[in-house]
């Protein structure tokens, strides 16, 4: 334990996910320690981004505008929607370089132990954009672990009734991983044999 604003200073980066206490500790002297380090500029980055930055209201991906630029890019497919689990994984498949339609993010995936269900995803949303005659294939991707696979189980079982092809990412990822962790090489194959989900 350190006194007063440095035990403030690595309690608070200790809640950001991902980063346990060794990591805030290390994060906190680093930050003191470098000079040239501009903490001032980090403080402003910090709070522009709770004033300028929110979800595109088209896909849930973020952006700074009203919608996202995936959205607005008038050279995107508008036949095939891209159903992932949040925003950063929209910038995993983008990596790949080999997709070229729509998303549509969920902000989580189905946790009964967590306490999230169905509802408290954006899934009636991906629901009205589907009623777009325009599109022709749903391609579920949601990350290849418990969490992931009942939420595409779930999204099987309810776009079955609609007339769109519904595919979901090939093997390739490896079980329990994340979408966020995966190379590029990977992610490619994943989309390249994907397959038709059975009804």
């Amino acid at each position: 334990m350190y006194e007063g604003i440095v035990q403030e200073l690595i309690d608070e980066l200790g809640r950001l996910p991902g980063i346990g206490p060794k990591s805030a500790q290390r994060i906190a002297f680093h930050i003191l320690q470098t000079e040239t380090f501009d903490v001032t500029r980090l403080a402003e980055v910090l709070l522009e981004i709770r004033d300028k930055v929110h979800f595109c209201s088209i896909c849930g991906n973020v952006a700074e505008q009203d919608t996202c630029s995936i959205c607005r890019d008038p050279r995107r497919s508008l036949n095939v929607i891209c159903v992932v689990e949040e925003a950063k994984d929209v910038v995993a498949i983008e990596r790949t370089r080999e997709f070229r339609g729509r998303y549509h993010v969920l902000g989580g995936a189905i946790s009964p132990i967590d306490g999230i269900g169905p509802d408290n995803l954006r899934i009636r949303e991906l629901m009205q954009r589907l009623a777009d005659a325009t599109i022709e294939e749903v391609i579920i991707a949601t990350d290849p672990n418990l969490e992931g696979e009942a939420t595409a189980a779930y999204l099987s079982r309810l776009l079955t009734t609609l007339e769109i092809r519904v595919t979901r990412l090939a093997s390739g990822l490896p079980v329990g991983g994340d979408l966020e962790y995966a190379d590029e090489v990977t992610l490619g194959r994943a989309f390249e044999g994907r397959r038709l989900v059975e009804r």
